[in-house]
């Protein structure tokens, strides 16, 4: 699963929009995320994408860094609701500060070939804030429980 967040306060279009850890990329402009009033739901989102790495070179994608794949069948079957952040210092006690976030989440698993992924890690490793510390596969919270859940999930 791959994570794209993005943000009205990050620094999209410039050197500085991919960034380790992602929090510095997506904060990076003051004065425009509030907590008071809210307005984390229409100033930060994120969207995922979910594969299964196949050896095939005919599901190469050469650019998987700048945002979830919408092609074909892919990012057709997507779901938006709010929720969280992801992480495993988030579960049913401790929540993100950061919250509630816009989710787009494409519902199906796709195949991808696994040189997109080999493409993925260079060029994050060319970004202007190298992002080495995010090349290794992240936990998972803990599933949020029912009562703590959104109840506006949308298909798109």
């Amino acid at each position: 699963e791959v994570h794209w967040p993005h943000s009205a306060a990050g620094a999209c279009g410039t050197p500085h929009q991919y960034q380790t850890p992602f929090y510095d990329g997506v904060f990076c402009r003051a004065g425009i995320i509030s907590l008071d009033p809210l307005n984390t739901f229409v100033k930060i989102g994120v969207q995922s994408q979910v594969y299964t790495i196949v050896n095939d070179e005919s599901y190469y994608y050469p650019d998987l860094l700048r945002g979830m794949i919408v092609d074909g069948a892919y990012g057709q079957d997507v779901a938006k609701y709010t929720g969280s952040t992801t992480g495993t210092s988030r579960n049913n006690t401790v929540c993100s500060r950061y919250t509630p976030i816009t989710w787009q989440v494409d519902r199906t698993c796709h195949l991808i070939s696994a040189s997109s992924f080999d493409k993925m890690c260079a060029d994050m490793k060319m970004q202007h804030d190298d992002m080495t510390d995010d090349l290794h596969p992240h936990g998972a919270r803990e599933l949020v429980a029912d009562e703590h859940a959104a109840d506006n999930f949308h298909r798109m």
